[in-house]
């Protein structure tokens, strides 16, 4: 009863990613495709990681809890956004709308963070090894994304709550594929500054502060692995620390083109485009770069796969 008196809209049309026909189906079957690519490999990770004790570590609970969070992530809106190519209208209730964005903000959020106790967790291995199972036990890791969830839940409910302030009169058409904070500022008929003064503080503080941790460890890192003797050991730590930096840059890239800026119909249209790299295009190479390039997760899958087919060979 509370959603519906804070605006006289019931419902909100998504514009989508773009306006033209001729697009529509070839870009339904490239995001269909991205999607499937993303579930599968989300899924299949967390399968593999929860399945197999060897991958029962800090780094590879912590990859569990990305997998995851990817998972959800990219169901939050894919749907929405698969739906809008194929039919004249998408539209989406007010409360799913704020049900979208809340979960879009807490996914989001809590993936930076995890971001980031991932490059602590790397910062740690590479440059304090004889006291990483001290440092990083199973109460820590706990501790850790335990922390991030709570820093997800404490900024979606900022979010979403000061949206729910907002009326909405007229205006019902979303310039975008979801329910984004800065497309639904532009169509609020009430003051957003109070809105605009938390997407600042908020995000500032959920981009700026795992960056500039991130940038930290990834800093005494290259200087320790620079100073490692060994030329197969600093192969072996840039390896094991390149594929997260791809992640990391392609996430925290994105997401500060589309939030760390003045709001205005330019840098909306700009953003949406720049969006689907955090909420489509991530989600998809995540299980990629993680499973691709890592030995131990390579082993897993063979050895997981030998059991399965030894077992259906019994059957027959």
């Amino acid at each position: 009863m509370a959603l519906e008196n804070a605006s006289s809209v019931t419902e909100f049309i998504l514009a989508g990613l773009t306006d033209q026909p001729e697009l529509q189906l070839l870009l339904f079957l490239l995001f269909l495709g991205i999607y499937i690519v993303a579930i599968v490999g989300n899924l299949g990770l967390t399968i593999l990681i929860g399945s197999n004790s060897q991958l029962h570590t800090p780094m590879y609970y912590f990859l569990f809890n990305l997998s995851f969070i990817d998972l959800c992530y990219s169901s939050v809106f894919t749907p929405k956004m698969l739906m809008n190519f194929v039919s004249k209208k998408n539209i989406i209730s007010y409360s799913g709308c704020m049900a979208q964005l809340y979960f879009f903000c807490f996914l989001s959020i809590v993936e930076c963070y995890v971001l980031t106790i991932m490059a602590y967790d790397r910062y740690v291995a590479i440059c304090n090894p004889l006291l990483y199972n001290f440092t990083m036990s199973n109460q820590v890791c706990s501790w850790l994304v335990g922390g991030a969830y709570a820093m997800g839940f404490a900024g979606a409910m900022a979010h979403t709550g000061c949206m729910l302030r907002l009326s909405f009169c007229d205006a019902n058409i979303i310039n975008h594929y979801m329910c984004d904070i800065l497309p639904l500022l532009q169509l609020s008929c009430t003051s957003t500054y109070a809105n605009e003064l938390v997407v600042f503080i908020v995000v500032g503080i959920n981009l700026l502060v795992p960056s500039v941790t991130i940038f930290t460890s990834y800093a005494l890192i290259l200087s320790s692995i620079l100073s490692i003797s060994s030329t197969e050991g600093r192969s072996k730590a840039f390896s094991t620390c390149s594929s997260h930096i791809i992640a990391v840059a392609l996430f925290f890239g994105s997401a500060s083109f589309m939030y760390l800026k003045p709001s205005s119909s330019e840098s909306v249209d700009q953003g949406k485009v720049s969006s689907v790299f955090y909420t489509n295009v991530g989600p998809m190479l995540n299980p990629l770069i993680y499973s691709l390039r890592n030995k131990d997760v390579q082993t897993a899958l063979r050895k997981t796969l030998r059991r399965m087919f030894s077992s259906i060979g019994a059957g027959f």
